[in-house]
């Protein structure tokens, strides 16, 4: 940190304190050249998520999104707004785990309809008649003989 007195870079730290808000850490420094004391903010600097749609466009992550996405897809379903908050969480730690701070939007809405479809799989079928954008009823068929066939069940 360099004094705000004399330009020198070598300074101690004298006390350190969480804000109020409990969004910055205050620290009081004392430089190691004029021996003058000043005070810095330590912020987290966060940078946004984005999600690349489908026509190149970015958009900040919103975590919202997701969640009512599935909560559309989960109307009049036994499913609980926790298990859909579960379901936003890992989708968020997903992201934070990527290297990159991008993620398409196909990648997102895949994870998302395998964890609805461990879920529910009435849910999973909606949001993936959604998500997929079927274009006729053939692809919506052939997706739902897919999921039959994982529960040894037939169409």
């Amino acid at each position: 940190m360099k004094c705000p007195f004399c330009g020198h870079l070598g300074d101690k730290v004298v006390d350190s304190r969480e804000s109020r808000e409990g969004a910055a850490i205050r620290r009081r420094r004392e430089c190691q050249h004029c021996e003058r004391r000043f005070t810095s903010y330590e912020r987290i600097d966060e940078v946004p998520y984005m999600v690349v749609k489908k026509d190149g466009t970015r958009e900040r992550f919103e975590r919202q999104k997701v969640t009512a996405g599935m909560l559309r897809a989960c109307e009049k379903r036994p499913v609980t707004v926790a298990a859909l908050e579960a379901i936003a969480d890992r989708a968020e730690a997903m992201l934070q785990e990527r290297s990159d701070k991008e993620i398409q939007t196909e990648a997102l809405g895949s994870f998302v309809m395998q964890e609805l479809k461990q879920l529910d799989q009435v849910a999973y079928v909606r949001f993936a008649s959604v998500y997929r954008d079927f274009r006729d009823v053939g692809e919506f068929i052939t997706e739902l003989r897919g999921l039959l066939d994982t529960s040894d069940t037939k169409l």
